[in-house]
């Protein structure tokens, strides 16, 4: 009556095997939430939808961001996200560019000679072929204004 039953061994090797299952299950789920590229795609555009210039950041927990100019993409410890711009096309903005003047607070006469330099640095930061860059702690998105050119550009 108070004997061991003879399948009591493989009772314990299978309870001990479900347990580091669930143990390798549990150390594979991520420990951090996904970047809101959702969130940072609607900061974007509603500063792309407006007339006025202005300035807006969105804070975003990323490592990398890739940005183009209907989307962007964010990276991080808790996966990739990716959204689209509604009010689009937006001009990506590059490090060390002359855009990045601009987008951080500079006049573009001050930084471009002419309107038409300024278009051309527009069309070409639209063009470039985007890639993964390293990410701040926030997305920059900037409405500018000058002699009837409207922009929005974006950078992180």
């Amino acid at each position: 009556m108070f004997d061991t039953p003879v399948d009591t061994w493989y009772l314990t090797i299978g309870v001990a095997l479900a347990s580091l299952a669930f143990f390798g299950v549990a150390t594979e789920l991520p420990s951090h939430a996904p970047p809101d590229a959702s969130g940072a795609a609607d900061t974007v555009d509603a500063l792309a939808a407006s007339d006025t210039s202005g300035t807006a950041e969105h804070p975003i927990s990323a490592d990398r961001v890739l940005l183009g100019p209907f989307r962007i993409a964010l990276r991080g410890d808790g996966g990739t996200t990716r959204a689209t711009f509604r009010h689009g096309p937006v001009a990506p903005v590059s490090d060390g560019s002359k855009l990045q003047e601009v987008l951080r607070g500079a006049d573009p006469s001050q930084v471009f000679v002419t309107q038409a330099a300024f278009r051309g640095e527009v069309a070409e930061s639209r063009s470039r072929e985007a890639t993964w860059e390293s990410a701040d702690d926030r997305i920059i998105v900037r409405n500018v204004t000058w002699r009837g050119l409207h922009v929005t550009l974006v950078g992180a």
